[in-house]
């Protein structure tokens, strides 16, 4: 695995755990999750879906390009 992946799965992973972490915050101390913290939250986790899929996508088109 390359430096450059992984800092790509560092950083998905850390928006994953702070956005969890945000709205576990924001649940104890006012009972509510704000939209803006929302909109962060989905965001984040897009971002670290497209991360973790784009490279899957991409090492799959590798492998069957390397094969045949």
């Amino acid at each position: 695995m390359t430096a450059t992946k992984k800092t790509q799965y560092i950083c998905a992973v850390a928006l994953i755990v702070t956005s969890i972490t945000m709205v576990a915050y924001q649940v104890f101390t006012i009972q509510d999750v704000a939209n803006g913290l929302l909109v962060y939250v989905a965001q984040a986790f897009l971002l670290a879906g497209s991360i973790f899929g784009l490279d899957y996508y991409i090492d799959r088109i590798a492998s069957m390009v390397n094969k045949g």
